[in-house]
């Protein structure tokens, strides 16, 4: 316990970088998954296209490869980021194109009935979507937004490889000073801890989301 209390502090320290990695995924993928969602059905071949690539690309490559790139890469090119913003960049297109995918299969399985009553009802194409369709897309696909946001808690962990101080470099800082392998217990035990209140909190949302069944 004495041991647990000495390296705490570092702990927490990085935990704070963890989950503002965490939230500002959240905050910046779930808008550009909607809207890179919407673009996959442009009438443009182009745009399509372009997304289509992006999203290939994306979900074809691995997230520390693009972390790797974002920070070193584009260093190279004339192109620098601060740490924390590189990892942010990353995360946050990493992110947006799985959500992208998500967000898609959601609008098609909204009825093609619900555009046609919206525009019955005067509606137009921006208040249709806002008010008639998102709300339906969001109970469609909480249960695969949900794993995805449980994968981003893990996911965190991966900022190391550009030197960010993390929960999980805090844990192996101290595993090597103190040839222990308990840091690294403790720090499973707090990503199970996060992981526990994600998928509790995600869990209530679906439950309220039923109402509209």
């Amino acid at each position: 316990m004495n041991y647990f209390l000495n390296i705490l502090p570092s702990l927490l320290s990085g935990l704070k970088m963890t989950l503002g990695v965490f939230f500002l995924t959240i905050v910046g993928s779930v808008p550009l998954g909607i809207i890179v969602s919407l673009g996959m059905k442009s009438e443009y071949f182009t745009i399509r296209w372009l997304i289509n690539g992006y999203i290939w690309i994306m979900r074809g490559t691995p997230l520390l490869l693009q972390l790797i790139f974002v920070y070193y890469g584009l260093g190279m090119m004339g192109i620098t980021f601060p740490r924390f913003e590189a990892a942010a960049i990353a995360f946050i297109i990493n992110y947006g194109a799985y959500l992208a995918e998500i967000f898609r299969g959601g609008l098609q399985a909204v009825p093609r009935g619900q555009y046609d009553a919206a525009k019955v009802l005067g509606l137009n194409k921006v208040q249709a979507f806002f008010k008639i369709i998102l709300p339906q897309v969001i109970k469609i696909v909480v249960p695969s937004f949900g794993n995805e946001i449980i994968n981003l808690v893990k996911d965190t962990s991966l900022v190391y490889v550009i030197g960010l101080g993390d929960i999980l470099r805090a844990g192996n800082i101290a595993a090597s000073r103190d040839v222990t392998l308990v840091p690294y217990l403790l720090v499973g035990m707090i990503y199970l801890l996060m992981t526990a209140i994600v998928t509790v909190l995600l869990k209530q949302s679906e439950s309220r989301l039923n109402i509209w069944r």
